[in-house]
């Protein structure tokens, strides 16, 4: 049977909508699951003939069964009516919608009514005007699913890397790493590579946070106090811990092909790699949930929103990513 996939529509002024629609038209996708969108009927329309496609939505209030291409299931939420739609403009309103989407989706995946969900782009200032205070769709979730210990993983092709610390100014990351934590994200990322990606002996590799890896505390103490420390408390549990690396000649050099994960100190030293190896075809995927998450690793382009040029790619390997965790998960509980 094929998994029930919820997509939240995120920010409606965002090609959210946009890379929704072109996803769901993919044969890739139609065989694979049976999608359902969480958002507004009347927003998807409207983009609908920004692309030129002759698109028919169904508002429904239960759980579909089976998906056909021409008819795409919308879970209407009923809390709001007559969406202003402004392509590339920050709303509240947009805000709204993007978070209770979100909300909804997580409650049906948390009472196991669908297996799994993919979030598509918010705005962080239209999610804080509507009344969200959390630094990201992350964070959110953590709480919505009392998740006291998540990872944000990117994953393209073969690179996964697990962010330490996630959004985060720069001046306050070496205040918030300790021992504990790095341990504990290590360890979070191991039981993720071994359930929810089918790695049985997972081989992860650390990074350092100061260039150079510190240089044996010539360029800061962090590794030596900090990041040495925990990995040795992680492979206690993990058994192949490597680092910490000066990630400049970890990813200049492909060390990372040798590993099947790779764990950042902070956003940025992870996610710029990343993202000059697969732009487009990015995933977010947040270990340690109860329930599946991915999304596409891009924003909400407000500069190309409303222009039908979006590219789907990254929501499309979403969707993929998360079927196959959905399918490594129940494989695991046999």
């Amino acid at each position: 049977m094929k998994p029930i996939i919820a997509i939240s529509m995120g920010d409606f002024n965002g090609i959210g909508p946009e890379i929704i629609l072109k996803s769901l038209r993919s044969p890739g996708i139609q065989k694979i699951c049976v999608p359902m969108i969480v958002g507004s009927i009347d927003v998807f329309e409207y983009y609908a003939k920004g692309i030129r496609q002759r698109i028919h939505f169904k508002e429904v209030d239960s759980i579909p069964d089976k998906f056909s291409p021409q008819v795409i299931p919308v879970f209407h939420l009923r809390k709001f009516q007559n969406p202003v739609i402004k392509p590339g403009i920050i709303s509240r309103e947009a805000g709204d919608y993007a978070g209770e989407a979100i909300e909804v989706a997580a409650e049906l995946c948390k009472q196991k009514v669908i297996d799994g969900m993919i979030t598509a782009p918010i705005s962080k200032e239209a999610l804080h005007l509507a009344g969200y205070r959390f630094p990201g769709q992350t964070e959110m979730l953590a709480k919505i699913c009392n998740a006291d210990n998540v990872a944000m993983m990117l994953i393209a092709n073969n690179l996964r890397v697990g962010l330490a610390t996630i959004h985060l100014p720069i001046r306050i990351v070496s205040k918030t790493l300790s021992k504990e934590l790095i341990a504990g994200k290590l360890s979070l990322i191991y039981s993720s590579l071994r359930k929810d990606f089918g790695i049985r002996q997972p081989i992860i590799a650390v990074l350092g946070l100061n260039p150079h890896a510190g240089e044996n505390g010539k360029i800061g103490d962090e590794e030596i106090i900090i990041i040495e420390p925990a990995i040795r408390i992680a492979k206690r549990k993990c058994n192949h811990v490597d680092g910490p690396f000066s990630s400049d000649g970890f990813f200049g050099m492909h060390t990372y092909q040798k590993y099947d994960a790779v764990l950042a100190m902070y956003h940025d030293q992870g996610l710029i790699p990343l993202k000059m190896m697969g732009f487009n075809i990015g995933v977010n995927y947040t270990a340690g949930l109860p329930i599946v998450r991915t999304s596409p690793d891009h924003g909400t382009a407000f500069p190309i929103a409303g222009k039908g040029i979006a590219n789907p790619s990254s929501m499309i390997e979403a969707i993929k990513l998360a079927v196959q965790i959905i399918k490594n998960r129940k494989r695991k509980s046999l």
